[in-house]
């Protein structure tokens, strides 16, 4: 006989409760109630609150975005009353990152000290994989710990939790593993066409950190200006221009910030400045008529002059890199070289043989310069139009090319470049090129062309190398340019250059297609840079 619909009822609610037994820990984990449980659940007596259970967390909102996270599941850190930066045993070096990030958080920097919950805590750890600008940030307990082999690592991942807290409050639960996709990523600056202030530089220089990019190209030296104050030839400094005292904060809190800062005294070309103090150095025609901010290197005086200023100014920017330029020299752009300046054909037979010519003297210059700039421990680089084809005289191989256009006289396809072997940065002028008035059909770029086709691969146009040379591609820098310096001001430059400058990051960053998109990616940067 079937049961009555009380029955069925009853056992219904009976099998219910005994489902209900079976549930999760806080760890997610799935249990069984045994018998003790059964017997505690018909007890009157009250029984304990369920531990939290969290979600698994999700990746920190950050630009450039992080290359990997493991989530977890737990409430991930945020600044409290009690929270401090302190160091982990034998990382004394990170002194400078700790008290940044302290000021940043508005937390308390407690130096060389053991952690303790809800602080942040720093390590070097040398032996560690993964090269200098790699870190890992583990956030769990209430805690989090950023440690890499190199400083710039670690300091990238105090970027990193700045970023997230500034995006969403907080730092997600779980392991962040990163590094960079290039080496070489940046921000170069005009200075010599138009002028900024030191406190504008600087400006850029914290910009550009919090987005890890670890160069400024600084071209102080033009046919406009020469913006640095010079102790050896005080004659050629323009009126309005950074003091000695003002470049060596700027390039200490380059230093603090992980940023090489790459100077560039152009030449033989874009010397008008330099000129206009040694007119007897100017280079003529065969008709006497002067040519632009060319230098006469026939001139025994011309060497001598270059590689004073050199001498100078590598010895107060120091660093990795100097830039030699080499572009755009107005003798290889005539239509006949030799006939309209016999003078350096001359000197390129008498140094070079009988069949040399005007690209060989030029290449030799620019070696000569390398070597001026290699005394100092720097490495040279020089623009992609001033190491040329035809030339019987090479240009040395450890010159890195930085690869701007293939317009210019001498211009080569960025593959004959990598197919030598060499070393090349991306400069693109289709989508790296910011020039103040917009001439010779320039467009102000937009972030999101650059986020949504550039990539280090594209030097020449929008088509990019083949992959094979990728590893020859050292990274890129997005480039300022002041051919009408009065287009703009200095602070519509900043805000010009904003977005462009966080999709350049991105894309040296992290390779491949970006997971959002660029509508995301801009209304990230707005609450990144709000918060």
């Amino acid at each position: 006989m079937a049961p009555s619909r009380g029955v069925l009822l009853a056992v219904t609610a009976t099998a219910a409760a005994s489902v209900a037994l079976v549930g999760c820990d806080g760890s997610g984990t799935e249990h069984r109630n045994g018998p003790e449980t059964s017997r505690a659940a018909s007890s009157p007596s009250p029984t304990p609150s369920p531990t939290r259970s969290y979600p698994l967390s999700e990746t920190p909102r950050t630009i450039p975005a992080v290359r990997e996270h493991t989530p977890a599941r737990g409430p991930g850190w945020r600044p409290g009353k009690d929270s401090g930066v302190v160091l982990a045993d034998g990382s004394g070096k990170l002194a400078d990152e700790g008290k940044l990030l302290a000021g940043e958080l508005k937390i308390r920097y407690r130096g060389e000290v053991p952690a303790r919950a809800g602080d942040i805590e720093l390590a070097l750890t040398p032996k560690a994989s993964g090269g200098p600008e790699s870190y890992t940030l583990r956030t769990g307990n209430g805690r989090v710990r950023i440690s890499g082999p190199g400083e710039a690592g670690v300091f990238y991942g105090t970027r990193t939790l700045k970023q997230s807290v500034r995006a969403d409050g907080s730092m997600p639960e779980g392991e962040v593993r990163d590094r960079p996709g290039k080496p070489q990523r940046g921000l170069n600056l005009d200075i010599a066409r138009k002028p900024y202030t030191a406190s504008w530089i600087e400006d850029r220089l914290r910009e550009m950190a919090d987005l890890k990019l670890n160069q400024l190209g600084l071209h102080f030296s033009d046919d406009q200006a020469f913006r640095i104050e010079s102790d050896t030839h005080p004659e050629v400094v323009s009126p309005d221009h950074l003091t000695k005292k003002q470049v060596r904060h700027i390039l200490a809190l380059a230093g603090r910030l992980h940023i090489q800062v790459v100077p560039e005294i152009d030449s033989p070309g874009h010397l008008g400045a330099v000129l206009r103090a040694h007119p007897d150095l100017q280079l003529r025609n065969v008709s006497g008529v002067a040519s632009t901010g060319s230098l006469d290197i026939s001139e025994p005086g011309a060497a001598k002059l270059i590689d004073e200023l050199l001498g100078e100014y590598t010895e107060l920017f120091g660093g990795a890199y100097w830039h030699l330029g080499g572009d755009e020299y107005r003798a290889l752009m005539a239509s006949d070289p030799a006939a309209s300046y016999p003078q350096l054909q001359r000197a390129a037979v008498a140094k070079y043989g009988a069949g040399a010519g005007i690209a060989d003297l030029a290449t030799g210059w620019l070696n000569d310069r390398a070597d001026v700039v290699r005394e100092k421990d720097m490495r040279p680089k020089a623009w992609n139009d001033g190491q040329f084809r035809d030339s019987e005289v090479r240009a040395d191989q450890d010159i890195e090319v930085e690869y701007w256009t293939g317009k210019e006289y001498g211009a080569r396809s960025p593959e004959e470049y990598l197919a030598e072997g060499r070393k090349v940065l991306n400069l693109n002028d289709e989508y790296m090129y910011y020039v103040l008035g917009q001439p010779n059909e320039f467009v102000y770029p937009t972030g999101k062309r650059i986020y949504e086709q550039w990539t280090p691969l594209v030097l020449r146009g929008t088509t990019p190398v083949p992959k094979r040379y990728s590893d020859q591609i050292l990274g890129g820098r997005f480039a300022v340019w002041g051919d009408f310096p009065n287009a703009q001001t200095a602070a519509q430059v900043a805000a010009g250059i904003r977005m462009p400058l966080r999709a350049t990051a991105q894309k040296l960053w992290v390779p491949g297609e970006p997971k959002l998109s660029y509508a995301r990616f801009q209304s990230l940067a707005k609450e990144i840079d709000a918060g």
